[in-house]
């Protein structure tokens, strides 16, 4: 049984190929099972973007990255990547700079929780500065209270999540940023939104209707 290919040799032939589509490369993971190497990618949009990663263009760039690990893998071998999804953790700078104009919930270290509109981050490093504008705290039989905006440093973050907003759900616009995925051979999922294996691809590159999610495609054979 040959060796899986070491992640670092996987990820100098990977990053290229990410960074040529325009895009960041958020993790990697390679792991045996079975006979199989699995390869683990998950894809984002540089922090300067907003929005979420479609689910035509994780299809593109997986062609591109399956083209490329053609001679470094050896054996049989399954490709799965994926976009982090609304439900990521921010635990990084450029996490809460894709996160702007969203709705997140902030837990600090010398103080309470936080939830409110993330409207820019400053700086850079663990000084960096969010700026959130606190939602309007309703108390019954009066209008809602607005807190003042907050400026909180990185450094004083314990924990942070992007909240779900049923209205912004209401009309497509969380529902890009669940997170899609494809999977090359095996279609493992792993999400719950958008699954689109590289052989359903029609040659025009236009596959299964992302805005369906029960219009999946038919499960891929082992090869």
């Amino acid at each position: 049984m040959p060796a899986p290919a070491p992640t670092n040799r996987v990820r100098d032939v990977i990053e290229p190929v990410v960074s040529g589509a325009g895009l960041h490369l958020e993790e990697l993971e390679v792991t045996r099972v079975g006979a199989r190497t699995v390869v683990s990618v998950v894809l984002d949009l540089h922090e300067d973007e907003t929005g979420g990663l479609s689910l035509d263009r994780i299809a593109d760039v997986s062609r591109d990255i399956s083209a490329a690990l053609d001679d470094v893998i050896p054996g049989e071998s399954t490709l799965e990547v994926s976009s982090p999804g609304v439900s990521r953790p921010l635990t990084e700078r450029r996490h809460f700079a894709r996160a702007r104009g969203r709705l997140v919930t902030v837990r600090l270290r010398d103080g309470e929780p936080v939830t409110g509109r993330l409207v820019s981050v400053e700086g850079e490093g663990p000084a960096s500065v969010l700026h959130v504008v606190p939602e309007p705290v309703s108390i019954k039989g009066r209008k809602p209270v607005a807190a003042p905006p907050q400026d909180i440093t990185l450094d004083r973050v314990r924990d942070a999540h992007v909240e779900v907003e049923l209205a912004r759900l209401a009309h497509g616009s969380d529902a890009e940023l669940f997170g899609e995925d494809l999977d090359e051979d095996t279609g493992t999922d792993t999400d719950d939104v958008d699954d689109l294996d590289v052989d359903d691809l029609e040659p025009d590159g236009s596959g299964t209707d992302a805005a369906d999610p029960d219009a999946g495609a038919p499960a891929p054979e082992e090869s």
